[in-house]
């Protein structure tokens, strides 16, 4: 085992009781204890799986279901909730959770249904693991690294990575790029493409001025050259 779980939960005794039961079952856990930190944590480190309770002080947990997918991240998320409104999970399974669980549950039903999330993890996104050139990209822990180095990338920037790796070899247009990975139509803020593919090139390429990975197809956008 040794997946990662973050555990996004404000209620201290909740949080450490289930937190050591997660580690009991041989899973690695970190917590966040407002929906602000849940997302910063969630967005910036690799998590196998996310466990995210609705009423959270600062950002509730909807909201940072939504932003975490907006982001473009594919982690699982189990929402966590004393509410058992149908709408309200309704609400939640739309916003892009994968499950969700009525408090007071139990331990052993939540930790069956992360154990099967994580079974259907790598089946959602398909391949998970690619090597390009110097590069190593894992879509499902969201990690690249260089020659055997961490590249820190932002989210919306291994959003668009991902997006170059699923289409590899394929011209794509700016306002195609635009509207698959940022949701704009097109004609809006094509600037935006420009400026992230830039980003990307300083980090990830030899030499940013000279580009061997995404190249730039003159009149149209751009393309990752195949390996």
């Amino acid at each position: 085992m040794n997946e990662a779980i973050l555990l996004v939960e404000d209620e201290k005794n909740l949080r450490i009781t289930l937190g050591d039961r997660l580690r009991k079952e041989g899973y690695i856990v970190d917590f966040a204890t407002d929906g602000v930190e849940g997302l910063e944590k969630a967005t910036r480190l690799p998590f196998d799986l996310i466990i995210l309770d609705v009423m959270l002080p600062r950002r509730n947990g909807f909201d940072v279901c939504r932003d975490i997918r907006n982001a473009g991240l594919a982690t699982p998320i189990v929402l966590l909730t004393a509410r058992t409104e149908t709408v309200e999970k309704v609400l939640g399974l739309k916003l892009g959770a994968d499950d969700y669980v009525t408090k007071p549950f139990d331990s052993m039903e939540l930790l069956a249904r992360i154990e099967a999330l994580l079974r259907r993890a790598p089946m959602r996104t398909g391949q998970s693991l690619y090597q390009i050139g110097p590069l190593c990209v894992d879509t499902r822990r969201t990690t690249v690294t260089k020659e055997g180095k961490p590249v820190d990338l932002s989210a919306r920037e291994f959003q668009l990575l991902r997006y170059f790796i699923e289409h590899a070899g394929r011209s794509l247009s700016r306002d195609q790029i635009l509207k698959d990975v940022w949701g704009y139509e097109p004609d809006t803020f094509t600037r935006t493409v420009d400026v992230h593919v830039s980003s990307l090139r300083q980090k990830l390429e030899g030499d940013p001025k000279k580009p061997e990975l995404i190249l730039t197809v003159p009149g149209l956008g751009y393309k990752l050259q195949e390996q």
